[in-house]
């Protein structure tokens, strides 16, 4: 992407677009479950965005991430567009001021895998069975760490 798409916080009357994006991104992803349905993740992040650090990227919303600051822990990135920066420029806008973050991934879900280890995460720890009965894995960015240890 050659020009920065606009970031702003999220809000509450961010939760359908963020919605949106989120199920368009398990219906296109293989072995994601399909729990909730398109308005019961619109009230869900409704609620929830507005409690975390959370931003939108676009105008009109074409991606999103919420992450608790306290723990440093990054719980969910989702994009409509792959390949051209968005999940870039809003994983660059976590990072802004911190020196680690966490996340959890499933398993099956590799191109996820591919793009955090190329913004500086490496798995850690054991895989163990999320909520939704899908293997999960844990992966830490720390600011210090440089491309030669991630190898």
């Amino acid at each position: 992407m050659s020009n920065a798409a606009p970031i702003r916080r999220a809000t509450a009357a961010d939760g359908a677009a963020c919605a949106a994006v989120l199920v368009d991104w398990s219906r296109a992803t293989p072995g994601m479950p399909q729990e909730m349905t398109q308005d019961q993740f619109a009230e869900s992040l409704s609620d929830g965005l507005p409690k975390r650090a959370a931003w939108v990227i676009g105008d009109p919303v074409v991606g999103y991430l919420s992450m608790d600051p306290e723990e440093s822990h990054i719980w969910g990135l989702y994009v409509a567009q792959h390949g051209v920066g968005l999940g870039r420029q809003l994983m660059d806008q976590a990072k802004q001021g911190r020196t680690y973050l966490r996340l959890n991934t499933h398993l099956p879900n590799k191109r996820a895998h591919a793009f955090y280890a190329r913004e500086g995460f490496r798995r850690v720890g054991d895989t163990w069975d999320g909520d939704d009965g899908i293997p999960q894995i844990r992966m830490e960015w720390h600011a210090n760490t440089s491309k030669a240890e991630l190898a």
